[in-house]
């Protein structure tokens, strides 16, 4: 597989086409941003943190029938992904209040649901990602209503399968951010990544942030909560 030329660089990863059509190379950074992108900085490792964790999860995910993009990890930061066209919806999967959500609606973080909630948002940096709903994707032409439906099923089944494997190595899973995209026929597939960036990681024990809230609040120790989320799957 040959890297060729770059064609999208987003906030913590490059893509790359390649020899073939129905591939791309992803390669991850160690740039860290919060706050629609106001915060910058830089998390040492974390480009091959989750360059492998994301790679981890998508074929534990697999196993369980859930479709991704994944294809093959080339090194510590780049993996060949299936091309696909991302659908520009974000879709978060919450358990326990925190964060926009605790903010938004004026609760306190750390209610546990008792089922998860799903939200969509518009991906789109210049309008600050604003939440929408099915009929806003759909007047909107984002998604079908039939792809709406299987993303909804698809993101609570990864939710399903993320809890359980977490809580297995004693972190609550909280919340979660997923894309997922077309591939050239249509199939809708989970793509993007799973790691310390993307979801709510809180020890089971003693609630410890374990993931990017470190960054964005200035908790310190950033490099260490993602090494440890690491160490506890076995990668580390």
């Amino acid at each position: 597989m040959t890297k060729l030329e770059q064609i999208y660089e987003g906030k913590a990863k490059k893509v790359f086409r390649t020899d073939d059509p129905e591939r791309f190379i992803v390669s991850y950074k160690d740039d860290a941003t919060a706050f629609d992108g106001k915060k910058k900085g830089t998390i040492m490792g974390k480009g091959v943190i989750n360059n492998r964790m994301t790679n981890y999860l998508m074929q534990m995910l697999e196993s369980k029938g859930i479709p991704t993009h994944f294809v093959e990890e080339l090194s510590d930061r780049d993996t060949v992904v299936k091309k696909v066209e991302i659908v520009p919806l974000e879709v978060i999967i919450r358990n326990i209040s925190a964060g926009h959500f605790a903010q938004r609606y004026g609760v306190e973080e750390g209610i546990v649901f008792e089922e998860p909630v799903i939200e969509f948002s518009y991906k789109n940096d210049a309008l600050g990602d604003p939440l929408l709903n099915s009929y806003h994707a759909r007047a909107l032409k984002l998604a079908t209503k039939e792809e709406i439906e299987t993303i909804k099923d698809l993101a609570f089944r990864v939710n399903e399968a993320l809890k359980e494997f977490f809580l297995s190595v004693n972190i609550r899973l909280v919340d979660f951010k997923l894309e997922f995209g077309r591939t050239s026929d249509g199939t809708i597939i989970l793509a993007d990544e799973i790691s310390p960036d993307t979801c709510r990681l809180w020890d089971k024990d003693t609630d410890e942030k374990l993931d990017k809230d470190r960054f964005r609040r200035d908790l310190g120790n950033v490099e260490g909560a993602y090494q440890e989320v690491m160490r506890r799957i076995g990668l580390g």
